[in-house]
């Protein structure tokens, strides 16, 4: 069997790389699907393990903040190894940690596994972008994101739908099992398709571990420090300062080292910091509220697992049906335009869902979803490539990884925020979601949708930002 990248690209011709891609993108629906599918069993999981708001959240924060930590090794990875090696390494750790985190036996193995999905999830988010900007030309980067696109949001589409009949029939255990069949298939495609000889040096690379340190504590400690608002504030405030602080160390750090971690030469440009200040704001609105809508539906309204995961399946497929058709767009339509009316459509289907437009029928937080997930079908092709186009194409790597680093980033922060507002709006209104309260329960319905309404706001600020993403010329040094 051809192994080498001549060889390969000899024997496929020119639908080689669309090859590849089908390849990344089959990780990457793996990937997501266990980011996402988990949201569905909180309820279950909560009860299972006796756990709060403030506790339940991590399970999908210590993924998000694992993810958001390693992906800014994907580069590094990439020199080392090279694609397929890397791309293997994490596959397998993607499916260790999902069957693993199957059979937990207590809290702690269960965070444990999901900090596994989590890094091996953040070292293939990077690549797909990094792929397309190096192996297509510009007329077609749109194309192909557009069809890895929709390849990745079909997955997840059905994923809660999936997911919540699961649990109802089968319990919480099972949907880590659903990422199996995925990685077995991508682990196949990984030995025909991708090359080995594709890494570019070794020594004279290292790894900037040191950045990786300081952005780690960063992170963890302002995450730990929002957790803790709820029952230490004195506590909460020494972890958010400890957090911020090395996070400024790790960014003047950064600016002097000689194999950065995160090259701070692309915040030069300024589509760039624009698209990664976007990226953060949009990665905070997204996640928060893709935490939000099945505890809400389960907890809040009392339906049940199935249908709280079958009320997103609308909004999966008009999401999916979007991208292709926003990708296509993105090679005639200035991305920040895209972006900019993707991040409005968030906004207001938030805003819906926080108003109570609809009196919170299932049918009216359906039709919510589905204009929230048409925005989101506008930004998601369109955002990398916005804040790519015109940067050095030595920087297209880092670049890629400092786009889903900061997404990622607002998402766990975003994760952790959602959930302590909430806990924070229902103390306020006397109410607790292990109460029991009857569907529609007045003080539990006005927690959420205040919650909601503060996630439109982020939202709608990010739009601001994405106005800004138009490329200028990078100023004299």
């Amino acid at each position: 069997m051809p192994s080498t990248l001549e060889q390969l690209r000899e024997r496929h011709g020119s639908r080689y790389k669309w090859l590849v891609l089908l390849t990344v993108m089959i990780g990457s629906m793996a990937s997501i699907l266990s980011s996402t599918i988990v949201n569905v069993a909180i309820p279950d999981l909560s009860r299972h393990f006796v756990l709060g708001q403030e506790r339940a959240q991590w399970v999908s924060a210590a993924f998000m903040l694992a993810m958001t930590l390693s992906m800014l090794t994907t580069p590094w990875l990439l020199l080392r190894f090279g694609l397929r090696r890397t791309y293997t390494g994490a596959i397998l750790t993607l499916l260790a940690g999902g069957v693993i985190g199957g059979f937990s036996v207590n809290y702690s193995m269960l965070i444990s596994m999901r900090v596994a999905e989590g890094l091996a999830s953040g070292i293939l988010q990077p690549i797909p972008a990094i792929f397309v900007l190096r192996a297509f030309q510009q007329h077609e980067q749109g194309k192909a994101m557009g069809i890895f696109g929709f390849g990745v949001v079909f997955a997840p589409a059905i994923g809660p739908s999936v997911g919540g009949f699961l649990v109802e029939q089968f319990g919480w255990r099972s949907i880590f099992f659903v990422v199996v069949p995925f990685c077995l298939i991508v682990l196949l495609m990984v030995r025909r398709f991708l090359a080995l000889n594709t890494a570019d040096s070794t020594e004279d690379n290292p790894l900037d571990w040191k950045g990786l340190l300081l952005v780690a504590v960063g992170v963890i400690g302002t995450l730990n420090g929002l957790v803790h608002l709820h029952d230490d504030r004195l506590l909460a405030a020494a972890l958010i300062a400890v957090g911020i602080a090395c996070m400024i160390w790790f960014v003047l750090y950064e600016l002097k080292s000689p194999q950065p971690l995160m090259n701070m030469a692309l915040f030069r440009y300024r589509q760039f910091s624009m698209g990664a200040l976007v990226a953060f704001i949009y990665g905070m609105g997204l996640f928060g509220s893709t935490y939000l809508l099945p505890v809400f539906m389960q907890m809040g309204l009392n339906y049940a697992p199935s249908q709280a995961g079958l009320v997103l399946l609308p909004a999966g497929v008009a999401l999916a049906l979007t991208i292709p058709i926003a990708g296509r767009l993105a090679d005639r339509v200035a991305p920040y335009v895209l972006v900019s009316l993707g991040l409005a459509l968030l906004a207001l289907s938030f805003g819906l869902m926080g108003s109570d437009a609809g009196g919170s029928s299932y049918l009216a937080l359906m039709a919510w979803a589905i204009i929230g997930r048409i925005g989101l079908g506008f930004v998601l092709p369109s955002l990398s490539l916005g804040s790519m186009r015109g940067v050095d194409a030595a920087f297209i790597a880092q670049g890629a990884s400092t786009i889903n680093f900061m997404r990622q980033l607002g998402g766990a922060i975003g994760v952790s925020l959602a959930g302590i507002l909430l806990e924070w709006r229902l103390s306020a209104h006397h109410v607790a979601l292990s109460t029991g309260a009857a569907q529609g329960s007045g003080g539990q319905v006005q927690a959420f949708d205040e919650t909601f309404l503060v996630v439109s706001g982020v939202c709608a600020i990010a739009v601001v930002a994405a106005w800004r993403m138009r490329p200028r010329a990078v100023p004299a040094t």
